[in-house]
Protein backbone atom coordinates (compact mmCIF):
# COMPACT_ATOMS: atom_id res chain seq x y z
CA UNK A 1 0.00 0.00 0.00
CA UNK A 2 1.23 3.39 -1.09
CA UNK A 3 0.00 6.89 0.31
CA UNK A 4 1.24 10.59 0.27
CA UNK A 5 0.91 12.76 3.45
CA UNK A 6 -0.24 16.15 2.18
CA UNK A 7 1.88 18.96 4.24
CA UNK A 8 0.58 19.42 6.96
CA UNK A 9 -1.28 23.09 8.05
CA UNK A 10 -2.49 22.53 11.47
CA UNK A 11 -1.13 21.73 15.22
CA UNK A 12 -2.05 18.21 16.00
CA UNK A 13 -1.74 17.51 20.07
CA UNK A 14 -0.37 14.25 19.83
CA UNK A 15 2.38 14.83 17.58
CA UNK A 16 5.03 17.46 15.97
CA UNK A 17 4.00 19.15 12.69
CA UNK A 18 6.12 21.10 10.15
CA UNK A 19 8.36 20.77 7.25
CA UNK A 20 9.08 16.79 6.45
CA UNK A 21 6.45 16.05 9.61
CA UNK A 22 3.14 14.56 10.10
CA UNK A 23 -0.14 14.39 12.41
CA UNK A 24 -1.42 11.30 14.18
CA UNK A 25 -4.47 12.26 11.82
CA UNK A 26 -2.42 12.24 9.12
CA UNK A 27 -0.66 8.95 9.77
CA UNK A 28 -3.75 7.18 10.02
CA UNK A 29 -5.75 8.19 6.66
CA UNK A 30 -2.62 7.34 4.96
CA UNK A 31 -2.34 3.85 6.60
CA UNK A 32 -5.92 3.63 5.82
CA UNK A 33 -6.97 2.55 10.09
CA UNK A 34 -8.37 5.17 12.26
CA UNK A 35 -6.35 7.27 14.54
CA UNK A 36 -7.09 5.35 17.71
CA UNK A 37 -5.50 1.92 15.88
CA UNK A 38 -2.46 4.67 15.71
CA UNK A 39 -2.42 5.57 19.06
CA UNK A 40 -1.99 1.68 19.88
CA UNK A 41 1.01 1.26 18.13
CA UNK A 42 2.67 4.70 19.27
CA UNK A 43 2.03 3.57 23.24
CA UNK A 44 3.25 -0.13 21.86
CA UNK A 45 -0.20 -1.71 22.99
CA UNK A 46 -0.21 -5.61 21.55
CA UNK A 47 -3.61 -5.73 20.35
CA UNK A 48 -2.44 -4.52 17.10
CA UNK A 49 -2.23 -7.23 13.61
CA UNK A 50 1.20 -7.57 12.91
CA UNK A 51 1.01 -6.46 9.45
CA UNK A 52 -0.63 -3.59 10.47
CA UNK A 53 1.61 -2.32 13.09
CA UNK A 54 4.40 -2.60 10.50
CA UNK A 55 2.26 -0.13 7.92
CA UNK A 56 2.31 2.53 10.62
CA UNK A 57 5.22 2.09 11.80
CA UNK A 58 7.04 2.91 8.31
CA UNK A 59 4.52 5.75 7.91
CA UNK A 60 5.83 7.06 11.19
CA UNK A 61 9.56 6.56 10.38
CA UNK A 62 9.57 8.10 6.75
CA UNK A 63 7.24 10.64 7.85
CA UNK A 64 9.21 11.99 10.49
CA UNK A 65 5.56 11.56 13.16
CA UNK A 66 7.37 12.80 16.82
CA UNK A 67 5.24 13.21 19.84
CA UNK A 68 5.17 16.88 21.08
CA UNK A 69 7.36 17.40 23.87
CA UNK A 70 4.97 17.50 27.14
CA UNK A 71 2.03 16.29 25.69
CA UNK A 72 2.36 13.12 28.28
CA UNK A 73 3.91 12.52 31.07
CA UNK A 74 6.58 10.03 31.21
CA UNK A 75 6.62 6.77 33.87
CA UNK A 76 8.86 7.61 36.71
CA UNK A 77 11.27 4.88 35.06
CA UNK A 78 14.67 4.21 33.54
CA UNK A 79 15.00 1.42 31.10
CA UNK A 80 18.28 -0.28 31.67
CA UNK A 81 18.87 -3.12 28.85
CA UNK A 82 22.13 -5.11 29.03
CA UNK A 83 23.72 -7.49 26.68
CA UNK A 84 24.21 -9.97 28.79
CA UNK A 85 22.85 -10.01 32.75
CA UNK A 86 25.53 -12.92 34.43
CA UNK A 87 28.42 -11.65 36.12
CA UNK A 88 29.70 -8.71 39.07
CA UNK A 89 30.01 -6.52 36.12
CA UNK A 90 26.44 -5.67 35.11
CA UNK A 91 26.51 -5.49 38.78
CA UNK A 92 28.67 -2.25 39.36
CA UNK A 93 26.43 -0.50 36.32
CA UNK A 94 23.11 -1.38 38.09
CA UNK A 95 24.64 0.36 40.95
CA UNK A 96 25.77 3.36 39.51
CA UNK A 97 22.09 3.69 37.63
CA UNK A 98 19.89 2.75 40.60
CA UNK A 99 21.97 5.74 42.65
CA UNK A 100 20.95 8.04 40.47
CA UNK A 101 17.43 7.05 39.92
CA UNK A 102 17.20 6.71 43.64
CA UNK A 103 18.33 10.36 44.14
CA UNK A 104 15.76 11.40 41.09
CA UNK A 105 12.74 9.32 42.78
CA UNK A 106 12.51 6.59 39.66
CA UNK A 107 12.70 3.00 39.61
CA UNK A 108 14.58 0.81 37.26
CA UNK A 109 13.42 -1.80 34.82
CA UNK A 110 16.22 -4.35 33.70
CA UNK A 111 16.02 -5.92 30.51
CA UNK A 112 18.76 -8.25 28.93
CA UNK A 113 18.85 -8.80 24.87
CA UNK A 114 20.01 -12.92 25.08
CA UNK A 115 23.67 -11.50 23.36
CA UNK A 116 22.54 -9.81 21.22
CA UNK A 117 23.41 -6.33 19.91
CA UNK A 118 20.29 -4.88 19.27
CA UNK A 119 17.41 -5.86 21.75
CA UNK A 120 14.27 -7.35 20.08
CA UNK A 121 11.35 -6.48 19.01
CA UNK A 122 9.78 -7.71 22.29
CA UNK A 123 11.53 -5.59 24.24
CA UNK A 124 10.96 -1.84 21.89
CA UNK A 125 7.02 -3.13 22.83
CA UNK A 126 7.21 -3.10 26.16
CA UNK A 127 9.75 0.00 26.04
CA UNK A 128 6.70 1.92 24.51
CA UNK A 129 4.08 0.80 26.14
CA UNK A 130 5.57 2.00 29.59
CA UNK A 131 6.61 5.21 28.00
CA UNK A 132 9.47 5.47 30.76
CA UNK A 133 11.64 8.44 31.37
CA UNK A 134 14.56 7.22 29.67
CA UNK A 135 16.79 4.07 28.12
CA UNK A 136 20.18 3.11 28.95
CA UNK A 137 21.64 0.65 26.41
CA UNK A 138 24.74 -1.41 27.58
CA UNK A 139 27.04 -2.86 25.45
CA UNK A 140 24.00 -3.06 22.90
CA UNK A 141 22.30 -0.80 20.21
CA UNK A 142 19.51 0.18 18.74
CA UNK A 143 18.64 -0.23 14.90
CA UNK A 144 17.26 2.18 12.67
CA UNK A 145 14.03 1.51 13.00
CA UNK A 146 14.02 1.08 16.70
CA UNK A 147 16.08 4.51 16.70
CA UNK A 148 13.12 5.76 15.23
CA UNK A 149 10.28 4.59 17.37
CA UNK A 150 11.72 5.84 20.27
CA UNK A 151 12.33 9.34 18.49
CA UNK A 152 8.72 9.28 17.22
CA UNK A 153 7.73 8.82 20.97
CA UNK A 154 10.19 11.47 22.72
CA UNK A 155 11.85 8.73 24.42
CA UNK A 156 15.46 9.94 24.96
CA UNK A 157 18.15 6.81 25.24
CA UNK A 158 21.56 6.39 26.27
CA UNK A 159 24.28 4.00 24.64
CA UNK A 160 26.55 2.74 27.97
CA UNK A 161 29.85 1.16 26.79
CA UNK A 162 28.84 1.00 23.40
CA UNK A 163 29.58 -2.91 21.43
CA UNK A 164 29.89 -0.70 17.78
CA UNK A 165 30.06 2.79 16.61
CA UNK A 166 26.86 4.22 17.93
CA UNK A 167 26.77 6.98 15.33
CA UNK A 168 28.48 10.46 16.11
CA UNK A 169 24.41 11.65 17.04
CA UNK A 170 23.69 8.99 19.01
CA UNK A 171 24.64 9.81 23.32
CA UNK A 172 26.71 7.32 24.64
CA UNK A 173 28.93 6.81 27.72
CA UNK A 174 32.48 4.65 27.49
CA UNK A 175 36.15 4.42 28.56
CA UNK A 176 39.21 5.19 27.99
CA UNK A 177 39.60 1.22 26.66
CA UNK A 178 43.04 1.95 24.42
CA UNK A 179 44.66 4.15 27.06
CA UNK A 180 43.49 1.22 29.66
CA UNK A 181 45.22 -1.56 27.41
CA UNK A 182 48.36 0.81 26.40
CA UNK A 183 48.97 1.21 30.17
CA UNK A 184 48.56 -2.38 31.01
CA UNK A 185 51.02 -3.37 28.32
CA UNK A 186 53.41 -1.13 29.32
CA UNK A 187 53.23 -2.07 32.95
CA UNK A 188 54.52 -5.21 32.01
CA UNK A 189 57.37 -4.34 29.58
CA UNK A 190 58.37 -2.25 32.38
CA UNK A 191 59.00 -5.34 34.34
CA UNK A 192 60.55 -6.50 31.35
CA UNK A 193 58.16 -8.92 29.61
CA UNK A 194 58.59 -9.23 25.89
CA UNK A 195 56.44 -11.65 25.08
CA UNK A 196 52.92 -10.87 26.07
CA UNK A 197 49.81 -12.75 25.38
CA UNK A 198 46.42 -10.72 25.40
CA UNK A 199 43.46 -12.80 25.46
CA UNK A 200 40.85 -10.31 24.20
CA UNK A 201 36.94 -10.08 24.70
CA UNK A 202 35.09 -10.54 21.27
CA UNK A 203 36.48 -9.26 17.97
CA UNK A 204 33.04 -7.50 17.09
CA UNK A 205 32.84 -5.47 20.05
CA UNK A 206 34.44 -1.71 20.27
CA UNK A 207 35.62 -2.02 23.41
CA UNK A 208 37.41 -5.06 23.07
CA UNK A 209 38.91 -3.98 19.83
CA UNK A 210 40.14 -0.87 21.75
CA UNK A 211 42.07 -2.58 24.32
CA UNK A 212 43.86 -5.14 21.87
CA UNK A 213 44.98 -1.58 19.73
CA UNK A 214 46.69 -0.12 22.94
CA UNK A 215 48.42 -3.51 23.14
CA UNK A 216 50.13 -2.91 20.11
CA UNK A 217 50.74 0.48 20.48
CA UNK A 218 52.57 -0.19 23.74
CA UNK A 219 54.50 -2.46 21.72
CA UNK A 220 55.50 -1.25 18.81
CA UNK A 221 56.40 2.12 20.94
CA UNK A 222 59.01 -0.50 22.97
CA UNK A 223 60.48 -1.96 19.72
CA UNK A 224 58.86 -5.34 20.54
CA UNK A 225 57.36 -7.18 17.19
CA UNK A 226 53.69 -7.81 17.48
CA UNK A 227 53.21 -11.55 17.01
CA UNK A 228 49.82 -12.38 15.75
CA UNK A 229 49.86 -15.71 17.65
CA UNK A 230 49.89 -14.49 21.11
CA UNK A 231 46.13 -12.94 20.22
CA UNK A 232 43.01 -14.99 20.98
CA UNK A 233 39.75 -13.96 21.56
CA UNK A 234 37.56 -14.68 24.44
CA UNK A 235 34.00 -13.86 24.86
CA UNK A 236 34.30 -11.99 28.00
CA UNK A 237 33.79 -14.97 30.52
CA UNK A 238 35.14 -16.59 33.03
CA UNK A 239 35.18 -20.12 30.61
CA UNK A 240 36.81 -18.44 27.98
CA UNK A 241 39.23 -17.54 29.81
CA UNK A 242 40.30 -20.67 31.18
CA UNK A 243 40.21 -22.04 27.67
CA UNK A 244 41.67 -19.91 26.03
CA UNK A 245 44.84 -19.46 28.63
CA UNK A 246 45.13 -23.21 27.77
CA UNK A 247 45.65 -22.91 24.69
CA UNK A 248 48.46 -19.88 25.04
CA UNK A 249 50.39 -21.73 27.84
CA UNK A 250 50.51 -25.04 26.10
CA UNK A 251 52.43 -23.63 23.86
CA UNK A 252 56.11 -24.51 23.47
CA UNK A 253 56.66 -20.34 23.07
CA UNK A 254 54.42 -19.35 25.97
CA UNK A 255 54.24 -16.06 26.71
CA UNK A 256 55.66 -14.97 30.25
CA UNK A 257 52.62 -12.43 30.62
CA UNK A 258 49.14 -12.03 29.49
CA UNK A 259 46.83 -9.22 29.33
CA UNK A 260 43.39 -10.34 29.18
CA UNK A 261 40.18 -8.14 28.12
CA UNK A 262 38.37 -8.35 31.22
CA UNK A 263 38.78 -9.68 35.04
CA UNK A 264 36.93 -12.55 34.65
CA UNK A 265 38.48 -13.87 31.82
CA UNK A 266 41.60 -13.54 34.22
CA UNK A 267 40.24 -15.37 36.77
CA UNK A 268 39.74 -18.46 34.18
CA UNK A 269 43.21 -18.02 33.18
CA UNK A 270 44.58 -18.46 36.92
CA UNK A 271 42.94 -21.38 36.47
CA UNK A 272 44.67 -22.98 33.67
CA UNK A 273 47.95 -21.75 35.05
CA UNK A 274 46.91 -23.61 38.46
CA UNK A 275 46.67 -26.65 36.09
CA UNK A 276 49.87 -26.46 33.81
CA UNK A 277 51.33 -26.16 37.61
CA UNK A 278 52.27 -22.67 36.93
CA UNK A 279 52.67 -20.13 39.44
CA UNK A 280 51.74 -16.51 39.26
CA UNK A 281 53.58 -14.27 39.06
CA UNK A 282 56.44 -16.51 39.28
CA UNK A 283 55.79 -18.61 35.91
CA UNK A 284 53.28 -16.03 34.36
CA UNK A 285 52.32 -12.56 35.21
CA UNK A 286 48.64 -11.40 34.14
CA UNK A 287 46.74 -8.41 34.20
CA UNK A 288 42.82 -7.74 33.85
CA UNK A 289 40.15 -4.85 32.82
CA UNK A 290 38.11 -3.83 35.36
CA UNK A 291 38.82 -3.60 38.65
CA UNK A 292 35.38 -5.73 39.37
CA UNK A 293 35.09 -6.66 43.67
CA UNK A 294 36.91 -10.37 42.69
CA UNK A 295 40.02 -8.54 41.90
CA UNK A 296 41.08 -8.21 45.48
CA UNK A 297 39.83 -11.40 46.74
CA UNK A 298 41.68 -14.14 43.97
CA UNK A 299 44.91 -15.17 45.39
CA UNK A 300 47.12 -13.69 44.12
CA UNK A 301 45.33 -9.95 44.14
CA UNK A 302 45.09 -8.92 40.37
CA UNK A 303 46.87 -6.18 38.93
CA UNK A 304 43.89 -4.95 36.45
CA UNK A 305 42.65 -1.75 34.66
CA UNK A 306 40.33 -0.21 36.70
CA UNK A 307 37.55 0.70 34.52
CA UNK A 308 35.05 3.07 36.51
CA UNK A 309 31.82 1.12 35.90
CA UNK A 310 29.49 2.41 38.49
CA UNK A 311 30.71 5.98 36.94
CA UNK A 312 29.87 5.49 33.96
CA UNK A 313 26.67 4.56 34.63
CA UNK A 314 25.75 7.42 37.13
CA UNK A 315 27.10 9.66 33.82
CA UNK A 316 24.46 7.72 31.73
CA UNK A 317 21.38 8.35 33.77
CA UNK A 318 22.19 12.30 34.19
CA UNK A 319 22.90 12.21 30.62
CA UNK A 320 19.48 10.12 30.00
CA UNK A 321 18.00 12.45 32.15
CA UNK A 322 19.24 15.81 30.95
CA UNK A 323 17.53 14.78 27.65
CA UNK A 324 14.26 14.08 29.07
CA UNK A 325 14.12 17.19 30.26
CA UNK A 326 15.10 19.42 27.20
CA UNK A 327 18.63 20.00 28.31
CA UNK A 328 21.16 19.72 25.26
CA UNK A 329 24.56 18.16 26.15
CA UNK A 330 27.72 20.50 25.41
CA UNK A 331 28.95 16.77 23.79
CA UNK A 332 27.64 13.27 22.70
CA UNK A 333 30.18 11.27 23.72
CA UNK A 334 32.36 11.34 26.87
CA UNK A 335 34.67 8.71 27.91
CA UNK A 336 35.82 8.42 31.30
CA UNK A 337 39.59 7.97 32.60
CA UNK A 338 41.15 3.85 33.42
CA UNK A 339 43.99 3.74 35.38
CA UNK A 340 46.24 0.88 36.12
CA UNK A 341 46.33 -0.78 39.84
CA UNK A 342 49.06 -2.39 40.86
CA UNK A 343 48.85 -5.59 43.01
CA UNK A 344 50.15 -8.59 43.17
CA UNK A 345 50.13 -10.70 39.91
CA UNK A 346 52.85 -8.84 38.11
CA UNK A 347 56.28 -9.30 38.32
CA UNK A 348 59.48 -9.43 36.54
CA UNK A 349 60.15 -12.68 34.51
CA UNK A 350 62.13 -15.22 36.00
CA UNK A 351 64.92 -14.89 34.24
CA UNK A 352 65.09 -10.66 34.49
CA UNK A 353 64.70 -11.24 38.09
CA UNK A 354 67.38 -13.71 38.65
CA UNK A 355 69.61 -11.25 36.70
CA UNK A 356 67.92 -8.46 38.40
CA UNK A 357 69.34 -9.91 41.57
CA UNK A 358 72.80 -10.93 40.70
CA UNK A 359 73.37 -7.21 39.83
CA UNK A 360 72.03 -6.20 43.28
CA UNK A 361 74.44 -8.81 45.34
CA UNK A 362 77.42 -7.94 42.95
CA UNK A 363 76.53 -4.29 44.30
CA UNK A 364 76.20 -5.07 48.03
CA UNK A 365 79.42 -7.04 47.96
CA UNK A 366 81.00 -4.09 46.24
CA UNK A 367 80.26 -1.74 48.64
CA UNK A 368 81.37 -3.84 51.53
Amino acid sequence: MSATIPQPSHDDQSGTTGEGTATLAEIARAAGVSAPTVSKVLNGRGDVAPATRSRVEDLLRRHGYQRRRGSMQPAPLLDLVFHELESSWAMEVIRGVERVAGQEGLSVVLSESAGRLSPGQTWVDGVLARRPTGVILVLSGLDPAQRAQLISRDIPFVVLDPAGDPGEDVPAIGATNWQGGLAATRHLLDLGHTRIGVLGGPARMMCSRARIDGYRAALETAGVRFDPDLVVSGNFHHEAGYTAGLELLRRPDRPTAVFTGNDLQALGLYEAARELGMSIPRDLSVVGFDDLPLATWISPPLTTVRQPLTEMAEAAARLVLDLSRGREPSTLRVDLATRLVERSSTAAPAGVQGAQDVAEETADAADV
